[in-house]
């Protein structure tokens, strides 16, 4: 099976989020993306209260499309939410023999050399890396990392703007869910 996995905080899953998974579908043939909400991101802070909630967000949206599935891998860790445990957890799960696609955009990208153990994670995965916003990515500084910068249209929402009200890229479903649970006010 062709999967690419999509980690993420997903506070909360928004339309920018669908648009990646969709593109990376059609370019590239996935048979599955497989959307991975992190339980505590050692890079963001979050409100722990909220783990459950960012989960069912995204449970919700993924429900709608046979080609897209959802990991409780990083919830039932309970810890920080390494991508590089992560990544060999659902490559042992799928068994996965080369390296495993992951989309990620340009902003989180440029601080992989921070990440936990990214020696190894580097042989381990395929960046699939979209354009966010006005990042730019120099390819010689990331010698050594399989990735490519797809062609697609930049990235201009934010979580934090659309968790402030400030944008309304909201999915109608997890619109309905936020308010109901009176989630960010």
């Amino acid at each position: 099976m062709n999967i690419c996995i999509f980690p993420g905080t997903f506070n909360p899953i928004h339309i920018a989020h669908l648009e990646m998974a969709h593109f990376a579908l059609q370019k590239f043939g996935f048979d599955k993306i497989i959307f991975i909400p992190s339980y505590i991101p050692p890079h963001k802070t979050v409100n722990p209260n909220l783990s459950n909630h960012r989960y069912n967000m995204v449970k919700l949206v993924t429900d709608r499309n046979p080609k897209f599935d959802i990991s409780d891998i990083e919830y039932l860790s309970e810890g920080k939410s390494y991508t590089i445990i992560t990544v060999k957890k659902i490559r042992e799960i799928y068994e996965i023999k080369n390296r495993l696609n992951l989309i990620i955009g340009t902003d989180a990208f440029k601080q992989i050399k921070s990440w936990y153990k990214t020696d190894e994670l580097k042989d381990l995965v395929h960046f699939i890396v979209f354009p966010r916003g006005n990042d730019i990515i120099n390819k010689e500084d990331f010698e050594g990392y399989s990735f490519e910068i797809v062609d697609a249209a930049k990235i201009n929402i934010s979580s934090t703007e659309l968790r402030n009200g400030m944008q309304n890229e909201t999915i109608g479903e997890v619109k309905e869910y936020i308010e109901r649970n009176e989630l960010y006010n």
